[in-house]
Parts: structure tokens; C-alpha cells; sequence
């Protein structure tokens, strides 16, 4: 069995249908959902803010490869193309952290990194992570500590443009893509 968090956003075309089409696409794999955030750009390349969310996913045939194969198998029929690193995109759909019977997962596969090596610095994974697991721990660099201090850890202005929306998706999406 594995539980994975999966930081999904937009900023390209319909954003929040490609967010629910996230949703919808884990189908009965889906735990928890996050409210929506709209965020400015990671990266330093310019474009348009994103819609963020995070979504708490559960399924005992899947590991952690499992959930980035799906993950991208739902990037590319969102028309996802991977041209500028960090640039604007349709769908983003990245595996955060994974549990697997029990045990969380370590990777320092270049495919495949976990914990995201970056989750720690991005505040737009961080604050919609605590709304579906308040006591999420993180472990970075052989450190564990919950997410929340990590968060406050973080560059005030970094917090404050995680901006909540009025935006839902619905945790009880029908349908899935196998």
C-alpha cells in the first residue's frame, strides 16, 4: 500500500479544469483535496500565475513510480509540454512525498527524487499540504520536521503569495483514467 501527497497546478488555458481533470483522473485513489491557491511563478522565468493544490492520494497496487507514471500519463493528456524548465505549462503534476507499508519513501533517483527536493522552499506546496495532513513531517537532508515549521521557515513575502481562492475540486470526482 502506498499514500502519496501530489502537488498539482496550471497556468496555462482552463486552469481549474485541469485541476479538476487531475481530481477526477485519480478517480477512488483520492483521500483529500486542498483548497485552490493562486500563485505567482516558481523559477524566475516569466508568465502567469498558477492555480496550486494538493492532493492526498491512497492506493495498495501503486508505489511511488506508480503515482509519477500516472501523474505524467495525466500531464500529457492535459497537452503538457516540457520545454523551459520551470516555465508555464497546462498541468504540473508532482509526486511530494510517498509511504509504503508503512515506511517513507527515499529516492535519489534522477526520475524520481523523494522527498521533492524542493518541497521544503515552495509555500505553495506547503500551505495547501497542511490543509489535508495538518501534521505532515518532511525530512530534508536527514532533518525531520513537520511541515508547518518548515513553512514558517520560509520568506514572509513567499507565504503571503500563496493567495486562497474561491475555487473547489471536488474529493469525490467520478470517474478515472487507468
Amino acid at each position: 500500500m502506498s499514500r502519496a501527497v501530489l502537488s498539482i497546478g496550471s497556468n496555462l488555458g482552463d486552469r481549474l479544469a485541469q485541476l479538476r481533470g487531475v481530481v477526477a483522473g485519480l478517480g477512488h485513489r483520492v483521500v483529500a483535496v486542498s483548497p485552490v491557491y493562486s500563485t505567482a511563478p516558481w523559477g524566475g522565468v516569466e508568465q502567469d500565475d498558477y492555480l496550486n493544490a494538493i492532493v492526498l492520494v491512497d492506493d495498495p497496487e501503486f508505489g511511488a513510480h506508480d503515482w509519477l507514471r500516472f501523474g505524467q500519463r495525466l500531464e500529457r493528456a492535459a497537452g503538457r509540454v516540457r520545454e523551459v524548465r520551470w516555465g508555464a505549462r497546462t498541468l504540473d503534476v508532482d509526486v511530494v512525498w510517498c509511504i509504503e507499508d508503512g515506511v517513507v519513501c527515499r529516492s535519489d533517483d534522477p526520475e524520481l527524487t523523494l522527498p521533492h527536493p524542493q518541497a521544503h522552499n515552495r509555500a505553495f506546496v506547503l500551505i495547501p499540504w497542511l490543509d489535508v495532513q495538518p501534521d505532515a513531517e518532511l525530512e530534508v537532508d536527514g532533518t525531520v520536521r513537520p511541515v508547518r515549521d518548515w513553512l514558517a521557515g520560509l520568506d514572509a513575502a513567499e507565504r503571503a503569495g500563496v493567495r486562497p481562492t474561491e475555487f473547489v475540486l471536488s474529493a469525490a470526482a467520478e470517474g478515472s483514467v487507468s
